[in-house]
């Protein structure tokens, strides 16, 4: 199956869609143009679509409702979860310290803390 992401006028997602790859073939390959031009005849002629890859095969990030598409580097990433976060070269937010690796007990996990700008330890 293919997955194509509806934008806004700002690249933002609004909804992503499902299509039969048999749909979007053209003389033996997938095509997103194809693609593209199905979404508008079913959704919209003045819709803007660019398709996403489930499992981030195709422009880094699959596309959810919310994410941002990046013309210029052509990937998809997430919202910026806080102002200080970086966007790395795989579109993935990075804290301003790394999460740390050391190994927790059963049931515990990292979560940062945005006011103190440190891991805590959550259970």
């Amino acid at each position: 199956m293919a997955h194509f992401a509806e934008l806004d006028s700002n690249n933002v997602v609004l909804r992503v869609v499902v299509i039969n790859n048999n749909d979007i073939i053209d003389n033996g390959v997938e095509s997103e143009t194809k693609g593209i031009a199905l979404c508008q005849q079913l959704l919209g002629a003045n819709t803007k679509w660019v398709q996403t890859s489930y499992n981030g095969n195709k422009r880094k990030n699959y596309a959810g409702i919310g994410h941002t598409y990046d013309a210029t580097n052509d990937w998809f990433h997430a919202p910026q979860p806080y102002s200080n976060w970086v966007l790395d070269a795989n579109a993935i937010w990075q804290p301003p310290i790394p999460k740390p690796t050391a190994p927790l007990a059963a049931g515990q996990q990292y979560r940062w803390d945005q006011k103190n700008q440190e891991w805590d330890i959550v259970e």
